[in-house]
């Protein structure tokens, strides 16, 4: 037996060492997943498998090129590289490629991608005569992407009730056509989508039995990597190559099912054993990441969902810190905890800032941590994705920011001229630039008076630019009596920016949406603290000179080096971090208001939270808000049920939290159904109960977040006293000057550092 085989424990031993029929390999967070997958294609290549008998399925290149690697040093190089290994689509190009004539198309067929498929929809819209604003490209697209990851056809879908009643109650009964259309111009160009190479390679082993034939005398062995991720279409392919010698394995995690808004089907993994009977299932349940508690406390969370494949996950490491557990008092606090904790890690454990992540539900959730980040000098970098203040919606908006206060400004001028669409193409913004260039003036300039540059624009151009002067116009005149907020408000809203990104929900649309309703949340931040230090009129320009000094930190582009991580949940998967912070853990933030109350979309946020968790390996810090900024206003929010999930035994809760005893009554019950035999799942709390939670809450506080403190707690405040303030939290007041409406306060916040603060406008209340 090679040496190799004796680096691995038990459970994966046994999983590599058998090959006599299909296998399922469940493979908790942090066991090992990718070890097995290398030892047992290297052990097949060194028990009578040649490298092309083996197909190794993954989802991402990188997966395989780091298999491939590991494999290469078992096995050697040569040996390795004619392994048929990579992702799905890329495999799947390949069989095209040589089987192309057998489907239609030319083995040079080309390969669209999301920009040319919605280009050719658009075409057909405007062909058929359709109108955008109904049938949206993004829209249509995703249905036919969905359609094909189902293998339905157009045919199919014309013929299918469900799909004609879906689409006639959006709105949009020509979809059967214009899918049909697209599926005949694609052909007719020689050209597949990302969706094809699926769609075409099922047609192609369906309709041709002799190629698949061929296909699965090759592959004599398929492994499959994520298989949780897997959609009904690549299933379907897998089980066509594996039907006969059912010499499959698959390797994966049901509790790690995340992705069913990208066509992700857990049923795949769930009921594998029953589409290949027979089965052998094997349990990787030791954890190699994460201390005893972090995997305690992950357990205790996922075993409330009722679809799952039971499994105890355990560690053998050292038993670590309770996860902690911090409420603050706003969005604005909670920045500042992590980012205090953070500091402290740092000075008492050694930690380098790469030892972090921050974890967040939505995007736009990393807009405060990155501010404050910035604040006290901490490099960070934005895995995945861009930083806030990059993203293109919210440079387009800060472009209108700019141009209204200084309309020269050319580069903001060009950005937005035709954003949103309004008809003002790029020969007419050329002709433009060229007057303003003949007569050194401003673009801004040749714009107002475009006839004494020597523009004769005909009058549709004319009334099209008019207008856009106009809107600007109307904002640039409301800047004295408007502030930043609400200036930001009616360039958002009559510029058409938010109906631009409400067009659909597609996930990206929705992503944007929150991004621009989080940088109006900062701005409105922004006027508050600058009112309550004393600052009458906060006008756009201060908001823009705030905001140069955050986004010119933006430059740095170097991803390498000691730098905090900040992500997506979504992004975390995979990855590991020595500490990690899971953020914004509030009923409507995490769970997802879009899961509702569909028990399937509550149980694949649950499994969402438990990536989250068991992404750390020695600290895991669970924040939430009790207020949170939204639109611009504060907003009352209840801690997640996913806190009560977790047994308090790996806890360490807040008292003042109004958690910890429902958490430890609801544990209480939870151990004693197992106790007694009467085990049924836990329902998730009612819709009710966290109505009335988040009415005691607002009973309690609205005092303090409806208006600014009142004259009596004002006149009464004095050094010593302790204060609770509506986005700083807790405070004690060091010193009280001036009288009246010239009052200030200057108060020492546990987190958010010293502040002075004009008490007319502060919003406290005295607690001691």
């Amino acid at each position: 037996m090679s040496d190799y085989i004796n680096e691995l424990n038990e459970s994966q031993r046994a999983a590599v060492l058998y090959n006599d029929g299909p296998s399922l390999v469940i493979a908790g967070a942090g066991s090992g997943k990718t070890r097995v997958l290398t030892y047992k294609i290297a052990y097949l290549l060194e028990n009578g498998y040649q490298p092309w008998n083996i197909l190794a399925l993954t989802f991402t290149n990188k997966a395989a090129r780091e298999m491939k690697a590991r494999i290469a040093r078992q096995v050697g190089v040569e040996r390795a590289h004619r392994l048929w290994m990579g992702t799905f689509h890329s495999i799947f190009l390949r069989i095209l490629h040589a089987e192309a004539e057998h489907i239609g198309f030319t083995p040079r067929f080309t390969i669209y991608d999301t920009a040319d498929s919605k280009s050719l929809i658009r075409t057909i819209l405007k062909e058929m005569k359709l109108d955008e604003k109904v049938y949206k490209p993004g829209v249509i697209q995703s249905r036919i992407s969905n359609a094909k990851n189902h293998l339905v056809t157009p045919a199919g879908y014309a013929n299918n009730r469900e799909t004609y009643e879906a689409d006639n109650a959006a709105k949009i009964p020509a979809l059967r056509e214009v899918y049909r259309y697209y599926w005949e111009r694609c052909r007719q160009a020689d050209a597949m989508d990302f969706d094809d190479l699926l769609f075409y390679t099922f047609l192609l082993f369906r309709d041709h039995p002799e190629v698949l034939t061929r296909y699965q005398e090759q592959f004599r062995y398929i492994l499959v990597d994520e298989y949780q991720d897997t959609n009904f279409a690549q299933h379907s392919i897998v089980l066509q190559l594996a039907k006969n010698h059912q010499h499959v394995c698959v390797v994966g995690d049901d509790a790690q099912s995340i992705y069913s808004f990208r066509g992700a089907d857990i049923d795949n993994i769930l009921y594998f054993t029953k589409v290949y009977p027979g089965t052998r299932v094997f349990k990787l349940e030791q954890n190699y990441r994460s201390t005893q508690t972090i995997v305690s406390a992950a357990n205790s969370l996922i075993s409330k969902n009722q679809w799952q494949i039971h499994k105890d996950v355990f560690s053998e490491k050292a038993q670590g810190e309770p996860i902690g557990v911090f409420q603050a008092y706003s969005d604005v606090e909670e920045g500042e905890i992590v980012v205090n904790k953070i500091a402290e890690l740092r000075r008492t454990g050694g930690y380098g800032y790469a030892d972090f992540a921050i974890l967040y539900r939505t995007n736009a959730q990393s807009r405060v941590f990155e501010d404050v980040l910035r604040k006290r000098g901490m490099p960070y970098r934005i895995y995945g994705g861009l930083s806030f203040y990059q993203r293109k919606e919210i440079k387009d908006v800060i472009a209108y920011f700019r141009l209204v206060v200084n309309p020269q400004d050319e580069e903001a001028f060009k950005r937005i001229i035709n954003y949103p669409a309004r008809g003002i193409g790029d020969t007419t913004l050329g002709k433009i630039a060229q007057a303003a260039g003949m007569n050194n003036v401003s673009l801004w300039a040749v714009l107002c008076e475009p006839l004494t540059y020597g523009l004769n624009f005909n009058k549709g151009t004319l009334g099209k630019l008019q207008g856009f002067r106009d809107l600007i116009d109307g904002f640039i005149s409301g800047q004295e009596e408007k502030n930043a907020y609400e200036l930001g408000v009616d360039i958002i809203r009559q510029a058409g920016i938010i109906a631009d990104v409400c067009q659909d929900n597609s996930p990206e649309n929705l992503s944007r949406k929150e991004n621009i309703e989080e940088l109006m949340n900062g701005m409105s931040d922004f006027c508050g603290q600058r009112r309550e230090e004393g600052n009458e009129h906060i006008a756009l320009d201060d908001f823009l000179s705030e905001v140069s000094l955050l986004t010119d930190q933006d430059t740095d582009t170097d991803e390498e080096g000691e730098k905090v991580t900040l992500m997506t949940v979504h992004s975390a998967k995979g990855l590991e971090f020595r500490n990690v912070f899971v953020v914004g853990m509030e009923e409507n933030l995490f769970p997802s208001g879009m899961s509702g109350d569909s028990p399937r979309a509550l149980e694949e946020e649950r499994r969402l939270f438990y990536v989250a968790i068991t992404r750390a390996e020695e600290h895991c810090y669970l924040t939430y808000a009790k207020t949170r900024m939204r639109y611009g206003k504060m907003e009352f929010g209840a801690p997640s049920r996913f806190l009560r999930d977790i047994d308090t035994r790996y806890l360490s809760l807040p008292q003042e939290a109004g958690i910890k005893r429902r958490v430890d009554e609801q544990a209480l019950r939870f151990r004693q159904r197992i106790t007694s035999g009467n085990f049924t799942k836990e329902k998730a709390p009612l819709q009710e109960e966290i109505r009335l939670s988040m009415s005691r809450n607002l009973k309690r506080m609205d005092k303090m977040s409806s208006v600014p403190s009142s004259p009596r707690a004002v006149n009464e405040l004095q050094a010593g006293q302790m204060i609770e303030h509506e986005r700083f939290g807790r405070g004690e007041v060091l010193k009280v000057e001036g009288a009246d409406e010239n009052a200030k306060a200057t108060i020492r916040f546990k987190h958010a550092g010293d502040k002075q603060l004009l008490l007319r406008f502060a919003r406290f209340k005295i607690i001691e």
